[in-house]
């Protein structure tokens, strides 16, 4: 069976990487809206990427309005600002949200209308050119054609999708990631994982996905620890950025699965980062998948060295979710209620949520399907 696989349009990365994409970067447009949020305006980076921009003789606005997980008010503030300020393209700064954000303003300018107009459609379009400059390790954002927004209106996170919404330009630096802080470094770099082990086990999965979803699995295990214990690392934190695309562009091909499915309406409903809210989820959610995939959580166990010869393979599989739920352990992922949810409330919602996930269509890629009755279940295991 044929493959389609999708990447950016061109992808420039490692330690002085925003330099050199500077030829890259004259070919984008005449006038940028660099979309960014405060803590990089905070941390110096913006001035970084705005000196670029100045070197290559292109204006530039700045809109540092995304503040947490993106929201439809926050495109639609930073939409207005693309078009007063006659921008021609975009550039997003800092983690998935800025990006995401990036992408939606993006989408916006040429489509019109409301962003949950395109819910469940391929959003397309001639869209204005993108460049994604990640600031954490994680959500891979600059190597995929989705975007999550908010819609404050229905407490409901939307997943949009379409080939338009791809950066024309990705620049992976991973200098600028050196300024996480370990309980960030924590729950992105744990995002990337969930999205390299989603797409392995997806019913989607296809040769060039197996490839990079292996790949990032590997980067991951053997360098995040290192990273979130001592995040001067340089070297952990290239690898890092690298298990980050990887694990973008293979869940960008072969899709997420169950562990998304059921993190967002946790994400939309109490306000959870995305990236600690897929590692809580993560252990049970991969236990439950097991069943449906064993073959290929025993090759994961194998590439992380967990496996043992001569083991059956389901031992061996779980002796990957075992080595999972250790890596959740020393990166200090908390429970719900340790972060602070009320337990009636998550209770209350969870009928919500489950059919808030089954809507999104991710849990329908894991191979053991699972039905309502599964996905409150493992919403209700939580709390044990």
């Amino acid at each position: 069976m044929a493959n389609e696989f999708i990447m950016p349009g061109k992808i420039v990365s490692g330690p002085g990487a925003l330099e050199a994409a500077k030829p890259a970067v004259r070919r984008l447009g005449r006038k940028a809206l660099i979309v960014t949020d405060g803590v990089m305006v905070k941390l110096g980076n913006l001035r970084e990427v705005a000196a670029l921009l100045e070197d290559c003789g292109i204006p530039y606005c700045v809109y540092s309005g995304v503040g947490g997980e993106p929201t439809d008010l926050m495109v639609a503030e930073g939409l207005r600002l693309y078009r007063e300020r006659g921008c021609d393209f975009l550039v997003g700064l800092g983690g998935g949200s800025p990006i995401d954000t990036m992408k939606a303003i993006a989408a916006l300018s040429v489509n019109g209308g409301h962003l949950r107009d395109f819910m469940g459609r391929e959003l397309g379009g001639c869209l204005p050119m993108m460049a994604a400059i990640p600031t954490t390790a994680g959500t891979g954002s600059e190597a995929t054609k989705f975007t999550i927004i908010t819609d404050t209106e229905k407490d409901v996170k939307m997943l949009l999708r379409g080939d338009a919404l791809m950066p024309d330009l990705a620049i992976i630096d991973p200098r600028f990631t050196v300024t996480a802080p370990p309980s960030v470094t924590a729950a992105t770099g744990l995002d990337a994982l969930t999205h390299a082990v989603e797409a392995y086990t997806s019913r989607r999965a296809q040769p060039l996905t197996d490839t990079l979803a292996l790949s990032a699995v590997k980067r991951v295990f053997r360098n995040l620890p290192t990273a979130f214990h001592n995040g001067g690392d340089l070297e952990a934190r290239e690898q890092m950025s690298l298990a980050a695309l990887e694990a973008g562009a293979a869940f960008n091909n072969a899709s997420v699965t169950l562990v998304h499915g059921m993190s967002r309406p946790i994400g939309a409903l109490f306000h959870v980062p995305h990236g600690i809210s897929n590692a809580m989820l993560l252990p049970r959610c991969l236990s439950f998948a097991l069943e449906g995939a064993t073959e290929r959580f025993a090759a994961l166990a194998e590439a992380v060295g967990v496996s043992r010869e001569g083991a059956a393979e389901e031992e061996n599989a779980r002796s990957f979710l075992t080595a999972v739920e250790d890596i959740c352990r020393e990166l200090k992922i908390p429970t719900l209620a340790e972060y602070g949810i009320d337990r009636a409330r998550f209770f209350a919602l969870m009928d919500k949520m489950a059919d808030d996930a089954i809507a999104s269509g991710s849990p329908a890629n894991t191979r053991r399907q699972p039905a309502k009755a599964d996905i409150l279940a493992l919403y209700e295991a939580l709390w044990r």
